[in-house]
Formats: C-alpha cells, sequence, structure tokens
C-alpha cells in the first residue's frame, strides 16, 4: 500500500457513493479509492449506513442528511468485514486498473499535447459537466501560479509535487476550491504524473497562460 497522507473528503465520499458526481469526477475518485485503503473503508461504510438509511428514509418519508449520516457511521457497529482494507496485488504500472480502462493502456499509451514551459497534458473523453486531463510534469518545473473558478481535484499517480499548502505524493488527492491560489512544483528526482478534473476554468496569473488558456482548454 503507498504511504497517503491526503485523503478525500465526507462530502465526495458520499456523492462518489449517492452517484451524482461529473463522470470526471468520479473518475479521480475511483482512481485514488483504488490505491488507498483507508478511503475504500471509508466509501463502504457510507454505502452500507446510506443504504439503511434510505431504506428507513422510503418507510419513514424522512429527510436525510449529511450530518446525521456522519453521526450514525461514527456511533455505529464497526463491522470487521465492511472497514477492513481489501488485500490488492502489488502492481509495477503508473495507472491503477479504473484509470487504465479509459486510457487504454499505461503510461506508454497516453497521448501527450505540449501546454508550455515543458508540461504536457492528455484530455480524457468524459461527460461534458466537467474535464479531466492527464498533467505530465517535468522533475523541477512548475506549472504557473493559479487559482480557481470552481473545484479542482488533483490526484498523484507518480513523483511529486509542493505548492504553498504541503506536499503531495503518489495516491495523494488535493482538493482545491475558490478560495486557493498556488503554484505546483514538480520535485526534483522525477518526473510527476497527476491525473486531475475541474468543472471551471482556472484562473491563471500570468498574461501567457491566459492567452493560451482557451486554446489548451485548462
Amino acid at each position: 500500500m503507498d504511504n497517503i497522507n491526503h485523503h478525500l473528503t465526507d462530502q465526495l465520499l458520499l456523492s462518489y457513493a449517492a452517484g451524482t458526481l461529473p463522470e470526471a469526477f468520479s473518475l479521480v475518485l475511483a482512481t485514488h479509492i483504488s490505491m488507498c485503503d483507508e478511503c475504500r473503508a471509508r466509501l463502504g461504510a457510507f454505502e452500507t449506513v446510506g443504504g439503511a438509511m434510505l431504506e428507513a428514509s422510503v418507510d419513514n418519508a424522512t429527510e436525510v442528511d449529511l450530518a446525521s449520516t456522519l453521526k450514525l457511521i461514527a456511533g455505529g457497529p464497526k463491522d470487521p468485514i465492511l472497514v477492513k482494507p481489501l488485500a490488492q496485488k502489488r502492481e509495477s504500472r503508473v495507472f491503477p486498473q479504473a484509470l487504465t480502462n479509459y486510457v487504454g493502456g499505461d503510461l506508454a499509451s497516453v497521448k501527450w499535447r505540449s501546454v508550455g514551459m515543458g508540461v504536457r497534458q492528455s484530455i480524457l473523453k468524459t461527460s461534458g459537466e466537467a474535464t479531466v486531463r492527464l498533467l505530465h510534469i517535468p522533475a523541477g518545473c512548475a506549472v504557473p501560479d493559479h487559482g480557481h473558478r470552481g473545484l479542482e481535484l488533483t490526484l498523484v499517480l507518480q513523483g511529486a509535487f509542493r505548492d504553498e499548502t504541503d506536499r503531495f505524493a503518489r495516491g495523494d488527492i488535493e482538493v482545491a476550491n475558490e478560495d486557493m491560489e498556488h503554484t505546483p512544483v514538480a520535485e526534483e528526482g522525477m518526473d510527476c504524473i497527476c491525473l486531475a478534473a475541474t468543472d471551471a476554468p482556472l484562473r491563471f496569473n500570468g498574461i501567457v497562460p491566459r492567452i493560451a488558456q482557451p486554446f489548451l482548454r485548462i
């Protein structure tokens, strides 16, 4: 198991379990969950308790909200079969199976397109509600500083990057919203490969990235 320090929020896991996320975000979550024992166990708990609460709401015509769901999970019995991390076969490939199905193979199958400053991307085909792309950031290089007009999820698949908030390595996921501005920089030693999904264009601070933005669909 990878040493993962940055995990999914409860709200994202609940939305994933309910099937309400855009396809692009669901792909990022599915890929992270396949790598992360902790989030996989939490998702199992949410799905089990959520299913029970859904049955109760149908029977009693009651409304269920996030707070009550989390309260039930915290206070309910801990089924050892439910919360035990699932054993997974160790693999040498960069992409977990959930992502391989979209790419059509592993890293060598990706068709990259340059976005400048050494950074490359490959936009994956999903529904139009949000976009998801693979990013290849050479070791030591930075992504132009930017803010966000919506939600951005960035999952590290290889290498690591740092920004103003923390360090993110393989399996870590960064959740960024409208309040965050940052400049991700790939660590030296290994190129950084990320899977990133957004539901709105980024807000670049530099003039050159802003000019190129419509052509690069970022």
